[in-house]
């Protein structure tokens, strides 16, 4: 186990790469401070808001890897297309499903209201907008670049 955090803390593509996710999420605490002026963790624990951590974390492997070993190489074309998965993803199926948990919150919030339910609420910050997810990719983009 101590080999395998060893040969993890020399990883500088790994590094990179997380190091754009925690960029990415410490942005959204940023951002939603100077939007709703006030501070909240939720944020950075959290999925959806600007930018993107996972397609930062994703678009900064892809961009990583392209540097080190060519963007004609094997590890590239595998890294973008894991990341275009995921812009695909965080703009589509999530954000989709966060739209339906905010629709069903308001039927629960009726029902709720007429005495007939009582069960919490479904997180409807899931997915990302298209700006979001643009974000999120060029902060990967600029950490990889940075890092390199």
């Amino acid at each position: 186990m101590i080999e395998i955090l060893a040969q993890l803390s020399r990883n500088k593509i790994f590094l990179t790469t997380l190091s754009a996710w925690l960029i990415a999420q410490t942005l959204k605490v940023f951002i939603g401070v100077v939007q709703k002026r006030k501070f909240d963790f939720r944020l950075f624990v959290g999925t959806g808001g600007m930018p993107s951590s996972h397609v930062a974390g994703a678009a900064c492997l892809a961009t990583a890897l392209g540097l080190d070993y060519g963007f004609d190489s094997a590890y590239f074309a595998l890294a973008a297309s894991f990341a275009i998965v995921v812009m695909f993803d965080a703009q589509g199926v999530r954000r989709a499903t966060g739209r339906q948990a905010r629709i069903l919150n308001k039927i629960t919030d009726d029902i709720y209201w007429k005495g007939k339910i009582h069960d919490g609420r479904l997180r409807e910050l899931i997915g990302h907008t298209p700006l979001e997810v643009i974000g999120g990719f060029l902060v990967g983009v600029l950490i990889a670049v940075l890092a390199h």
